[in-house]
């Protein structure tokens, strides 16, 4: 009798409050409406911050080992929480499906032990998925026995909880104020020192003002250094309510020093939001012409650059306007369930990973 059973996903990963944690409640359950059972393995941190919409473990030794036993296919999403289930996916001949999200950016003895553990997990996963073409060409040349380049689509927004006009006017904005929104962790990968640059270098420009939206290890110290240059900045914190900061942007800046498909530039253009992002990793191919890329080392030409679109509310509008349409182009959540799925057959049955 052919075997009916459901196929048995053990998705790990470590701790994320940001991007991984969100692609990873967006997918799960819509993996489990395509026949898969789905169990999430994860940081206390990931699971308190996410509602993943599957059954979820707190992720520890003993937990790995038995989910991997139970589990037809093991799928981790990063390096280090590949390094995690390899080796118990080895012992257990279950097979391995690793998205890498991230790069191994920093210099020194922990970035050495990445790279390592990068390579590790290249040579030993069945099938590694990049979600931007230069973490792809990363994998391959670390020796991966296959790989393939698998987006990861920005999980759609709640409606704003907070009016435009009601959000501007707590900033104490006029109606003709430009406002430019970061949303972003406050890490050192973010590179928040070209925002707070530009910020200093326009602070003469009447009516233009910052928001930064998001928490992180690196807040005192920006905040030091927002009070000690009267920057023209606001640290509004953590929110659970992003989508009013979009709706009340008359910009959106990105200024990391990598990114693979972020999430930030993917929601404030399906929000319709003009673009301004740094040209690193995966971001170019992502927007296409539909944004406009600038040096994440270059503060005054960032400053011209925003200088330019806050006076020109017309070139503001067809920016908007193209990263709608380049949005468009973008697969969305069910089609990136739908590659897992192939993936996950793939590598279980030898079926081709090229969706029909």
């Amino acid at each position: 009798m052919p075997d009916t059973r459901r196929p048995r996903v053990a998705m790990v990963l470590t701790a994320s409050t940001g991007g991984i944690g969100r692609h990873v409640a967006s997918v799960a359950p819509r993996l489990v409406a395509r026949g898969f059972d789905v169990t999430v393995y994860a940081s206390p941190v990931t699971l308190d911050a996410h509602d993943v919409g599957v059954p979820a473990v707190t992720l520890d030794a003993v937990a790995l080992a038995r989910g991997v036993g139970a589990a037809d296919v093991v799928h981790a999403h990063g390096y280090k929480a590949a390094a995690l289930a390899l080796p118990y996916a080895r012992v257990r001949r279950v097979p391995l499906v690793v998205t890498w999200h991230n790069a191994v950016l920093d210099t020194g003895g922990g970035a050495r032990a990445g790279r390592i553990l990068q390579r590790v997990v290249a040579r030993g996963a069945d099938l590694v998925l990049a979600a931007s073409s230069d973490l792809l060409a990363q994998a391959v040349q670390l020796g991966a026995h296959e790989a393939a380049l698998a987006p990861v689509a920005a999980p759609a927004l709640a409606a704003p909880q907070v009016g435009r006009l009601e959000r501007r006017t707590r900033l104490g904005l006029a109606a003709d104020d430009v406002l430019v929104v970061t949303v972003t962790r406050l890490a050192p990968q973010k590179n928040l020192d070209l925002l707070l640059d530009l910020a200093a270098a326009t602070r003469d420009r009447a009516g233009l003002s910052y928001a930064l939206v998001g928490s992180g290890p690196l807040r005192d110290a920006l905040a030091r250094r927002v009070a000690d240059e009267r920057l023209p900045v606001t640290l509004v914190g953590a929110s659970d309510d992003v989508a009013s900061w979009y709706h009340a942007a008359d910009l959106v800046l990105l200024p990391s020093r990598w990114e693979a498909r972020a999430l930030v530039a993917q929601e404030a253009m399906l929000a319709g939001v003009p673009l301004v992002a740094t040209r690193v990793g995966g971001i170019p191919e992502l927007v296409g012409e539909a944004a406009v890329l600038i040096d994440p080392d270059d503060a005054r030409a960032a400053a011209g650059v925003v200088r330019d679109l806050a006076g020109d509310p017309a070139a503001r509008h067809r920016l908007a306007d193209l990263g709608l349409r380049q949005a468009a182009t973008w697969p969305d959540e069910d089609d990136v369930a739908d590659d897992l799925a192939v993936s996950y057959r793939h590598v279980l049955t030898g079926q081709t990973r090229s969706a029909s």
